[in-house]
């Protein structure tokens, strides 16, 4: 795991673990313990917005990305590479 994955991945869990108000690892399906409702998964996708500055799309929003802090950690670098790689206007090539 690179140094920016590790600190994207420390900051997730320490928002996680603040937001839940309970120890969360990176590992932790938090879905599956039933520890988050539909207001809170829309909360976590505002604050990943926010924190990481990019825009989660309607077709982005697959639960597997956002079970974890560490497949979040993935879907935030993914989602910067991608903007990184994309072009800065429409119309450019």
């Amino acid at each position: 795991m690179s140094r920016g994955s590790a600190q994207t991945l420390d900051e997730i869990t320490r928002f996680l673990t603040e937001a839940l108000r309970r120890e969360v690892g990176p590992d932790d399906d938090y879905f599956a313990l039933g520890l988050v409702d539909s207001l809170f998964a829309l909360e976590l996708v505002t604050h990943v917005e926010d924190r990481f500055e990019l825009t989660v799309e309607v077709e982005d929003l697959d639960l597997d990305s956002f079970r974890t802090a560490r497949r979040l950690t993935a879907f935030v670098h993914a989602k910067k590479a991608d903007a990184e790689t994309a072009p800065a206007h429409a119309g450019d090539s």
